[in-house]
C-alpha cells in the first residue's frame, strides 16, 4: 500500500531549504579546501612591486594590519563578478590585487574603469607572481593576519560579507 505524501507546510519548506543550504556549504567548503594552493610557508612573503598606477607596494610596511591578496584576470568571468566585492573591501582594509595574464597596464586600467573599481593592482603579465603563490584557479584570494600569517585561502567567488568576516578574524 503506497504511503500518502505529507503536505508542504512552512516549517517543512524551511527545513528543506536549510538542509539544502547546509549541503551546499559543506560541498563548497570541501571543494575550496581541495582546490586551494598549498604554499611552502604560511608567512607572508616579501612583496615589493610597482603597481599599475605607479605607486610602490611593500608588504613589509604592513605590520599590524591584515592583508588581502586577490589573484584575478580581466579574462575571468567570475573575477568580474567578484570585482565589486574586492572594491568594497579595499575601502576598509589593505588589498593587493594581482591581474594575471591580463595584458598591458593600459588594458587593465581600461578594464578597471569599465567595471567601476579602483583597487590597487599589480600587473602579473607573465604569471610569475601566480606561480610563486601556486595559483591555478581564478579568482584565488589569500588573507594574511596582522602578524603576516596566512589565515584563509579562498578559490572561486567570495561574497563581500564572507570576505569582511574573514578580514575581521584576521585583525
Amino acid at each position: 500500500m503506497p504511503q500518502s505524501k505529507k503536505p508542504w507546510t512552512l516549517s517543512r519548506i524551511l527545513r528543506e531549504v536549510l538542509v539544502f543550504a547546509l549541503i551546499i556549504f559543506v560541498v563548497s567548503t570541501a571543494l575550496n579546501y581541495y582546490r586551494a594552493p598549498k604554499l611552502d610557508s604560511d608567512t607572508l612573503p616579501a612583496i615589493q612591486a610597482t603597481l599599475i598606477d605607479g605607486t610602490a607596494f611593500d608588504a613589509a610596511t604592513l605590520k599590524g594590519k591584515p592583508l588581502l591578496i586577490n589573484f584575478w584576470g580581466t579574462w575571468c568571468p567570475v573575477c568580474t563578478q567578484e570585482a565589486g566585492n574586492i572594491e568594497a573591501l579595499s575601502k576598509k582594509y589593505t588589498v593587493l590585487t594581482i591581474a594575471v595574464n591580463s595584458g598591458s597596464k593600459k588594458d587593465i586600467k581600461q578594464w578597471l574603469v569599465q567595471k567601476g573599481v579602483a583597487y590597487p593592482v599589480l600587473n602579473d603579465a607573465n604569471g610569475e607572481w601566480a606561480k610563486r603563490f601556486k595559483v591555478s584557479i581564478y579568482p584565488t584570494t589569500f588573507i594574511y593576519d596582522s602578524k603576516g600569517k596566512l589565515k584563509f585561502t579562498e578559490t572561486g567567488y567570495s561574497t563581500t560579507a564572507g570576505l569582511l568576516a574573514r578580514m575581521k578574524l584576521a585583525e
